[in-house]
């Protein structure tokens, strides 16, 4: 996956250098919290904290078939993910546009269930069946959001804002 990448020059140090993807990949899968936006029905907006597995060059999440983000991607697959830090000075933040698929196929949720073990520990240890991850709390619908457009927001000296374009992101701008 080789997206376009630049820099903004409006939000950029002179110093500063666009960040390749390849750091910006290594970093969302390193991040252990997550935002995700979604759109209710109605238009507004809904944010809500999570986890997720970089894999397959997508990032991967887990919701309940009755929580607002399932309802609200029922309806509109189109979402953001954030991540970094809540810090001024310092850090990377990322945001990455996309839309989330459903994913089914019982081998890949296999091995997203195995990531889940590794990088959160073993209370987060799902079954497969029925096209979904099974735990504790229920059954859990995973979706995949590969990146459209990504932004990285570097903050401190020299801070940046890169943006990479993926495949096809040009004509859904």
């Amino acid at each position: 996956m080789d997206p376009r990448t630049s820099l903004d020059p409006r939000y950029s140090d002179p110093k500063a250098a666009p960040l390749s993807w390849s750091d910006a990949a290594a970093r969302l899968a390193a991040a252990e919290v997550y935002w995700l936006t979604t759109v209710r029905p109605d238009g507004r907006p809904h944010v809500t904290p999570l986890i997720a597995v970089w894999s397959e060059d997508a990032l991967h999440f887990c919701t309940g078939p009755d929580e607002r983000k399932a309802r609200n991607l029922a309806e509109n697959t189109s979402v953001v993910l954030t991540t970094g830090s809540a810090t001024l000075g310092e850090g990377l933040d990322l945001v990455v546009e996309g839309e989330a698929a459903r994913v089914t196929d019982e081998h890949v949720l296999r091995g997203l269930a195995e990531a889940y073990v590794e990088k959160y520990g073993p209370e987060w240890r799902f079954e497969v069946r029925d096209g979904a991850f099974v735990g504790d709390g229920g059954t859990a619908l995973v979706f995949a959001v590969a990146p459209r457009t990504a932004f990285g927001f570097a903050k401190g000296e020299p801070f940046g804002q890169t943006r990479w374009r993926f495949r096809g992101a040009e004509e859904q701008a």
